[in-house]
């Protein structure tokens, strides 16, 4: 039995948390990509009025500039959701070194019980090997043709 077999386990779900992680903040920058480009729809949709009183072009001029704040924000929210995803992406990278290396013990403890195992087994069949001769000598001795007379 593994001692670390626990570990192992604990450390694979760490890993399997962390790529959800990084699934969710992929999905996080697609919905900020989603965003940019509704806003910069709406920013093209938005033309200013070529025609009309000072105060609806003042208007429309400052409806022009907010929607360009809000696609310079969703932008921003590109940004800072690639960061986090980039942050999640080695907290990941991170979660399978440890997982891995746990593994690399595993197998190395798998290894050695097998040497072990094989060891034993090698050790019982020379024994028997050994008793067995042994038994065929002594059995040889006792008879007339074994060279006692």
């Amino acid at each position: 039995m593994f001692r670390l077999a626990p570990v192992l386990r604990a450390r694979k779900a760490q890993e399997d948390a962390a790529r959800g992680a990084v699934i969710q903040s992929r999905a996080d920058i697609r919905e900020a990509e989603a965003l940019v480009k509704r806003r910069k729809l709406e920013l093209i949709g938005a033309d200013a009025p070529s025609e009309g009183s000072a105060r609806a072009m003042v208007a429309a001029l400052v409806a022009r500039q907010s929607l360009a704040a809000g696609v310079f924000g969703a932008q921003r929210m590109v940004t800072d959701a690639e960061e986090v995803e980039r942050e999640k992406q080695a907290v990941l990278s991170d979660a399978a070194k440890r997982r891995r290396a746990v593994e690399m013990m595993a197998e190395r403890h798998a290894a050695l019980v097998k040497a072990h195992d094989l060891r034993t087994d090698q050790a019982n069949l020379d024994e028997l090997a050994v008793t067995a001769k042994a038994r065929n000598s002594a059995g040889d001795v006792g008879t007339p043709d074994g060279g006692e007379a």
